[in-house]
């Protein structure tokens, strides 16, 4: 299907950071991905070649910041200097999850804002726009001077856990700074709300405190979070909740970041099912029996098609 606009016709390029994504994205939109050479030499320095022209195109790069996250981002950052010298009518960076959004904010003393200059990198590549799903902060938007539209997976999760009809469920946020997203997910499937609290209790600030505000005791649970890196605080919430006499115990996030020792913390937990979405990729090791996979594909492709025809992406969520 050939879809024109002012910046001609849609090429889509697929990033080494979600090719089967980018693949499925590709198919709802049906826009074949772009064919191009990613070279890595001995030194790790990535050599890029267009195999089609892009000038006067609208360009869109499909690739998250996933394992190895510095290659991908050094990846896409070439990719688009790439695809500016090569005159591109418009450039946009399709990252499903992005790469250092926990660094949004001098917190202590002498550390970086690396969100901020991850923003001014893909800036200064030559981007004219950016696309995410849920952000860690959502301040990270003001970081960007060219335009963008950071969304949610949140419609596609609540649906899914909407048709499982639990009963006589609760949400609960595995800390506070949850909480208001948490509360969002509480009235859309119309189920109360609970949270994890976690204070401080002693001076040296490393021992915890963990409590639970709100009733658990016979209820399925959905733990929600923005996403799972180690599982640390998970592993918090689904004791905790255990303790307090919850049912089943759900998982939902986003972003399956699944560091190590993630995977091991997860197929220990008494968790009925996990539910993610396909933003990064997990790796067949990495795979869990009762992990549900989610994808985003038909979301970016719509907002894909509505940016490059001119039209409003806050219809697709009624806003």
């Amino acid at each position: 299907m050939s879809h024109v606009s002012g910046y001609g016709e849609i090429q889509l390029f697929a990033g080494s950071g979600c090719p089967g994504l980018a693949k499925r994205i590709s198919d709802y939109i049906d826009v074949s991905l772009s064919p191009w050479e990613i070279i890595e030499f001995p030194n790790e320095n990535l050599w890029i070649r267009l195999n089609v022209s892009v000038r006067g195109q609208d360009v869109y790069l499909i690739q998250s910041h996933s394992k190895p996250v510095h290659r991908n981002i050094m990846e896409s950052l070439i990719a688009i200097d790439c695809f500016k010298r090569d005159s591109a009518g418009r450039i946009t960076l399709v990252a499903p999850y992005l790469a250092y959004s926990q660094s949004d904010k001098k917190d202590q003393p002498r550390v970086p804002i690396s969100a901020r200059l991850l923003a001014d990198m893909i800036e200064v590549a030559g981007a004219d726009r950016w696309m995410t799903l849920d952000l860690h902060a959502g301040q990270i938007q003001g970081f960007y001077k060219i335009p963008g539209d950071s969304m949610t997976t949140f419609h596609i999760l609540v649906d899914y856990f909407r048709s499982k009809e639990l009963y006589n469920a609760v949400v609960v946020t595995p800390d506070l700074g949850f909480a208001k997203r948490g509360r969002n997910y509480a009235a859309e499937l119309k189920v109360p709300l609970a949270f994890v609290e976690k204070r401080r209790v002693s001076n040296d600030g490393l021992r915890e405190a963990v409590s639970l505000i709100g009733s658990v005791e016979d209820r399925d649970v959905i733990i929600v979070d923005d996403l799972v890196d180690t599982a640390g605080s998970i592993v918090e919430a689904v004791q905790i909740v255990k303790e307090h006499g919850a049912r089943d115990v759900y998982l939902s996030f986003a972003h399956a970041v699944l560091s190590d020792p993630a995977v091991d913390r997860l197929r220990n937990l008494p968790i009925k099912e996990i539910v993610c979405t396909d933003t990064i990729p997990i790796p067949s090791d990495k795979m869990l029996p009762n992990i549900t996979i989610l994808t985003v594909a038909e979301l970016l492709g719509e907002v894909i098609l509505r940016s490059h025809e001119g039209r409003s992406v806050g219809e697709l969520f009624n806003e």
